[in-house]
């Protein structure tokens, strides 16, 4: 080969080897440049910079000294903008004078002091019917009904021979024979008032001298027959229930408290009562016993409501609705719309102003209504947030995550 051919292969190696250095030594000495410093150096509000003057990042060793004035733990701040587009609103906290309003159903029922029930203590056989329909009107002596009994008429036959005895040899002179007709008279006298014969019947028997056939049967009380049993010419045995006659005048209403709330029952209470066809018309009545026992299926326990009916609007089994209000007194207490539940914690956020909001640990006492007590973790004259509460709990809650994410390897937090 000729020398010219040489120099000309040697140039061509020398010009191979020099691209491939340039080509793999910049990768060496060229410092890393963002691609987006390039793309965007002029936009408004980015502030261009020199490639030569680019650095890695570096972590803040004490990042509290650039967060300004210290904060409590568990401060939240948010923009002022914000918390007015969420509908922040701030109330201070203050005592004021709590009532409880305990609202239930009741079943109106017969007052039992005022019940009567009309039987007899002999057979006999009824024969003439004075009150014969349910929910008839009878005043106290009334006649209800008349019934013949052969015991009852043998014993009035004895009781008019026992008076002609006592008569005739009340004033004997031997002092055992007057005892004796004295004593026969009362014995049959007394039959008469263990079967409830009243002095009534016993005068007109002496007056008449007479045997009655058919004996009168007085209703006891005043007021409505609620059952009737007896039926002309029926025969009627000791001890059967032929009439069952109440006082409708007075009646009460029983309902059911639950067991958080019977401490707020009292004898004595005054109480509204409504019905529901009828919500305008307002009774008042009052607590006039709580009964000893409780319901283990629903946790409830009986009260009797005692109420005037003089006008009977209140029927026997009906419903009613019962409403009981108890004066609590003045106590410190907030909205209980303010309160965040959180398990068994309760939260509320205090305004500290200029938008930082801090989380509360509180302890609540009775709930009245919209207000519940507070019984520890706020004082009198406290701000607090009594709306969007939820909002402002979620994006503390989000912060606290992103900052807790922040320490996790391969994670850069970024303002």
């Amino acid at each position: 080969m000729s020398h010219r051919g040489l120099f000309a292969l040697s140039m061509l190696i020398v010009f191979v080897l020099a691209g491939i250095v340039l080509l793999w030594w910049p990768q060496t000495w060229l410092p890393t440049v963002d691609s987006r410093q390039d793309t965007m150096p002029d936009m408004p509000g980015m502030a261009s910079q020199s490639r030569s003057t680019i650095e890695e990042p570096r972590p803040n060793p004490n990042p509290e000294s650039s967060a300004g004035p210290s904060e409590s733990p568990g401060v939240v701040s948010v923009p002022m903008e914000r918390l007015q587009m969420i509908g922040v609103k701030y109330q201070p906290v203050a005592r004021r004078p709590l009532e409880k309003v305990i609202r239930t159903v009741g079943r109106v029922a017969v007052d039992e002091r005022k019940l009567g029930k009309v039987t007899i203590k002999f057979h006999g056989w009824i024969e003439e019917l004075f009150v014969s329909a349910l929910g008839d009107h009878v005043k106290r002596g009334q006649q209800l009904f008349t019934i013949y009994s052969p015991d009852l008429v043998a014993s009035q036959e004895e009781y008019l021979l026992a008076l002609q005895g006592q008569k005739r040899l009340g004033t004997s002179e031997f002092p055992e024979v007057a005892r004796g007709s004295q004593d026969l008279f009362e014995a049959t006298k007394r039959r008469f008032q263990l079967w409830d014969i009243t002095e009534d019947h016993l005068r007109e028997l002496e007056y008449t001298g007479k045997v009655m056939k058919a004996l009168p049967i007085h209703s006891p009380i005043t007021g409505t027959v609620i059952r009737k049993e007896a039926l002309a010419g029926a025969h009627v045995d000791p001890g059967e229930e032929l009439y069952t006659i109440a006082d409708l005048s007075h009646l009460w209403v029983l309902a059911d408290i639950y067991e958080y709330e019977l401490s707020f029952v009292k004898i004595g209470q005054q109480a509204a009562v409504t019905l529901s066809y009828d919500p305008g018309t307002v009774l008042k009545g009052k607590v006039g016993f709580i009964y000893p026992t409780l319901d283990p299926k629903t946790r409830t326990a009986k009260v009797r409501f005692e109420l005037d009916n003089r006008d009977e609007k209140l029927k026997p089994d009906m419903y009613a609705n019962v409403e009981l209000r108890v004066e609590l007194g003045v106590r410190l207490a907030i909205p209980q719309e303010s309160i965040i539940e959180s398990g068994a914690k309760q939260v509320v956020f205090l305004h500290l102003g200029e938008g930082r909001l801090e989380p509360r640990l509180i302890k609540t006492g009775v709930r009245a209504g919209e207000w519940s007590e507070v019984l520890d973790g706020l004082k009198e004259g406290e701000h607090i947030v009594t709306s969007a509460n939820f909002l402002i709990d979620s994006e503390s809650r989000l912060k606290s995550v992103v900052e807790g994410m922040g320490g996790m390897p391969g994670m850069k937090m970024k303002d």
